[in-house]
């Protein structure tokens, strides 16, 4: 249902999809603001890039994506029932980097329902000029009964400004006047990415530049010095070998596989701009293995996806403990665990991607595993999944 500005309507559903798109202007990004009363209860109340998931898990950030028809979406996931007693409303906020709203073709926010897909509700401001944040709409409580409320009311002062409209403080955004000491600062520090919060943008965590390593290390699940009985029952000899590797897309169509398997290390200075640098056969450097990415030609990427797989020591990630680190040259490290395999004879683990969306590097978590199926090697169902398309012979280790 198309809404002009101050309608509102029910809304049906009990999970529901809030879209934020464009097809022209400069990037933005979507804020949900969980509100008692009109202010926010402290910090984990503001969910967005960096902070993705509410401590409900009621709300939560799921990042952008690039549609084939070239709109880009930015999106949240509500899911109402789970909201706690307190809020009464969920204000959903926009902000600009490095333009206004003004410049925007085709920008719109669309509430769906999670279950279907449905259409609940549709605003296109069309009145915005210089404003660099702006609350687009609200997901409001009325006598047990959800609404959503299309509101198009922008602010000049950008979302430091907008934020502290309703008690929270961005910190490294200053604002003016300055807020109250008890008013909440959300931090922008060390992120762990889950499945509730698989998501984060580089370009907004500041690393555009430099390099970046992605770091795998591992051990056996339930003791740092297992007994021989215990790596007999996982399938484990005393030398696990893990090797880290990755498949790339090119903006100009090139892509390829590093893969210590295969003898191919990659390079910074050239394409791909990925450096394989460490064939770790125990676990037991303090360096481990390490992907080393070029963020200097971050333009130049179009997706990077990074796996492990199990060379030899081990029938199944099960029972295996990995963790991967990425570590930008500009920023906090960003960690993902590998500890949740329930795929018997799983030997390749896509740990994450790197998807370039509209010039913003943003990283995924993935955590699906692969095993062997007839002819098809781990990696080769891998790639199938996401769709890169490589041309598989039989060899050992895929």
């Amino acid at each position: 249902m198309q809404l002009p500005k101050g309608a509102n309507v029910p809304v049906p559903a009990t999970s529901v999809r809030v879209e934020l798109s464009w097809t022209t202007g400069p990037d933005a990004d979507a804020t949900a603001l969980l509100l008692a009363g009109g202010r926010v209860r402290g910090d984990d109340d503001m969910v967005f890039y960096n902070q993705p998931s509410h401590p409900s898990g009621a709300v939560r950030h799921e990042g952008k994506r690039r549609t084939p028809g070239g709109e880009v979406v930015d999106a949240l996931s509500v899911d109402l029932a789970a909201v706690e007693p307190q809020i009464d409303t969920i204000a959903v906020v926009a902000s600009v980097d490095g333009g206004a709203f003004g410049q925007y073709r085709d920008l719109n926010i669309r509430v769906l329902d999670a279950g279907g897909g449905a259409e609940i509700a549709r605003f296109d401001p069309s009145d915005a000029t210089t404003e660099t944040a702006f609350v687009l709409g609200e997901l409001y409580r009325r006598q047990g009964t959800w609404k959503f409320r299309a509101v198009g009311q922008g602010y000049d002062s950008g979302l430091a400004g907008l934020a502290t409209d309703f008690g929270i403080t961005v910190e490294d955004a200053p604002a003016t006047p300055p807020p109250p000491p008890s008013a909440p600062a959300v931090s922008l520090q060390k992120l762990t990415l889950t499945k509730q919060a698989p998501s984060v943008s580089l370009t907004k965590r500041g690393a555009t530049s430099g390099v970046m390593r992605v770091n795998l290390n591992w051990t056996v699940q339930g003791t740092s010095a297992p007994k021989k009985g215990l790596f007999a029952s996982l399938g484990v000899t005393k030398h696990l070998d893990l090797d880290l590797c990755c498949m790339w897309e090119l903006q100009d169509g090139r892509k390829g596989m590093i893969d210590p398997l295969a003898k191919s290390f990659g390079a910074l200075d050239k394409p791909p701009y990925l450096l394989l640098d460490a064939d770790d056969r125990t676990g037991a450097r303090a360096e481990g293995e390490n992907l080393t990415i070029n963020l200097d030609r971050g333009g130049e990427f179009r997706r990077v996806l990074v796996l492990a797989t199990i060379y030899e020591g081990a029938d199944s990630f099960a029972g295996l403990n990995a963790v991967a680190t990425l570590y930008p040259q500009q920023g906090a490290p960003i960690e993902m665990f590998l500890d949740e395999c329930d795929v018997p004879g799983a030997r390749t683990a896509v740990i994450a991607r790197i998807d370039n969306v509209g010039g913003e590097l943003v990283v995924t978590r993935e955590a699906r595993y692969f095993a062997n199926e007839g002819r098809k090697g781990s990696k080769q169902l891998a790639d199938e999944a996401y769709d890169w398309g490589f041309r598989w012979t039989v060899s050992r280790g895929k």
